[in-house]
């Protein structure tokens, strides 16, 4: 059997519970009689990962059926949730003990509620985390996206995670056409670098090799927040792709305009792959400014050139002693003078 490379994000639906304001995504849900079937998953190619997301996933009745599908050709599935459906995330969970669970937490309590729009989101989404914690879930995290309205409780959350023994990822504030925005953005630059530099050094300094490595991810978000270059090529549409409830194939979904690939509704996943138009797009993606840092792109991007990212966690281990200064970039002392 061919070695599966793929990495593979099926948006199953645009419905969301939550009103969060740095997504628009709830003003324009898709219908439930126009999302993604199983008869459509099923064309879906063999993939290495495969991440589930929305809109909100667990609103999808069908869930189970989904996850089930795409357990015959993925190696491992990772579901994105706000975590406010406990009772339908943990039923899951015990059916497919091997899916791993991300829980949006924007802050702590306060914080949160106010940034997601969900009436007790916090308690309900760190409920969850407890639950599945408790029923010994083998992989669970949660992640926040970082702007200035939060940026004070990433460490805290980070801590919290430590003490749950879960992953914790991050990201920041971004504008595409997914989002329904444009008007996203971060004022205060430094004040939200600063916290992702207390951030990195906890990680550095941590016995964990995994955590070393988000370090680097992290850097590359602060990278990210002043608009500097990219610090990894862009491979989406060649390693990796997102597919839409509408079955649009289209390769991220960090672009301004959505650039679709062709759609597997009508069409072979071998043939819409290497259709011209797919080779139009990818034409696209090599000349994206964007510039975008999210994990989805990163993460494949971080295991093929891994000597990048392997080379500054040995350079801050190593060389300088588990530490880590945003003034090693140049960009932010030019800025800041």
């Amino acid at each position: 059997m061919p070695k599966r490379y793929l990495y593979g994000t099926v948006i199953v639906t645009y419905r969301c519970n939550a009103k969060c304001n740095m997504c628009d995504c709830f003003r324009d849900p898709s219908r439930p009689e126009d999302e993604i079937t199983l008869e459509t998953i099923k064309k879906l190619p063999e993939m290495a990962f495969t991440n589930i997301t929305g809109g909100e996933p667990f609103i999808r009745k069908d869930i189970h059926e989904i996850v089930r599908e795409l357990f015959k050709k993925t190696d491992r599935i990772v579901i994105s949730t706000n975590g406010y459906f406990t009772d339908r995330i943990i039923a899951l969970c015990k059916e497919f003990p091997q899916t791993g669970i991300r829980i949006s937490i924007e802050g702590l309590q306060q914080t949160n509620d106010a940034i997601r729009g969900i009436p007790n989101g916090f308690n309900k989404g760190y409920n969850t985390l407890k639950t599945l914690v408790e029923m010994k879930h083998p992989d669970v995290g949660f992640g926040m996206t970082v702007q200035d309205m939060n940026c004070e409780d990433l460490v805290p959350l980070y801590e919290l995670s430590n003490e749950l023994c879960m992953e914790f990822a991050t990201a920041t504030l971004h504008n595409s056409f997914y989002f329904r925005k444009t008007d996203n953005k971060i004022d205060d630059k430094l004040k939200v670098a600063q916290n992702f530099e207390k951030l990195i050094n906890k990680l550095l300094k941590s016995t964990s090799p995994k955590k070393w490595f988000r370090a680097y991810f992290n850097h590359g978000l602060i990278n990210c927040i002043y608009g500097q270059p990219r610090m990894l090529p862009c491979d989406m549409s060649k390693d990796a792709f997102f597919i839409d409830p509408f079955c649009d194939v289209i390769p991220c979904n960090g672009m301004a305009q959505k650039a679709v690939m062709g759609n597997l509704k009508g069409q072979p996943w071998d043939e819409l792959w290497n259709s011209e138009q797919a080779n139009k797009v990818r034409e696209q993606v090599k000349h994206c400014d964007r510039n975008c840092w999210m994990i989805g792109s990163v993460a494949p991007a971080m295991h093929k050139y891994i000597w990048v990212p392997g080379w500054w966690v040995v350079k801050h281990k190593i060389f300088k002693g588990n530490k880590y200064s945003i003034h090693e970039n140049r960009f932010i002392e030019k800025k800041h003078k």
